[in-house]
């Protein structure tokens, strides 16, 4: 699932809060423990639909989500109030309690109740560059004379 096929740009418009204007998107990616090819199916299609929830109740957009046999990758727009680590962490927990609820065949294989590993990879991705930015911080003196 992407909004990002087939749509203009209106995904990429600032967001806004009572007291800040952000575009805060990040891309996470996680494995099930041991990295088992267990994410098919109905398996797969449930995860994407639970993720899509947990997304919506930390107040993130979903602008791409893949559920592959043996990893995620989750793309959203994230209010700043939430740091990255909080947001997969989140996921992972909730997702892994109610996957494990509706497929109690995945408890077999997974170790303690352990449906994702601990690790995980997540990138901020932005629409400006560093250099753009490194340059707008160094330009602003030369504008306040």
């Amino acid at each position: 699932m992407s909004v990002l096929e087939g749509e203009s740009l209106e995904w990429m418009r600032l967001r806004s809060t009572r007291h800040a204007r952000y575009w805060c998107s990040y891309h996470f990616v996680w494995i099930p423990k041991y990295c088992r090819d267990i994410l098919v199916g109905d398996v797969a299609e449930y995860t994407k639909e639970v993720l899509s929830e947990i997304l919506k109740e930390l107040e993130c957009e979903p602008l791409a989500l893949e559920v592959l046999p043996d990893y995620v990758h989750v793309f959203a727009l994230c209010p700043p109030r939430h740091s990255p680590a909080y947001i997969v962490n989140y996921l992972k927990g909730k997702s892994a309690r109610k996957i494990l609820q509706r497929f109690p065949e995945l408890r077999t294989g997974a170790v303690r109740g352990k449906l994702w590993s601990r690790s995980y990879f997540v990138t901020a991705v932005g629409n400006m560059t560093a250099d753009i930015v490194k340059r707008y911080v160094e330009e602003q003196w030369g504008k306040e004379r």
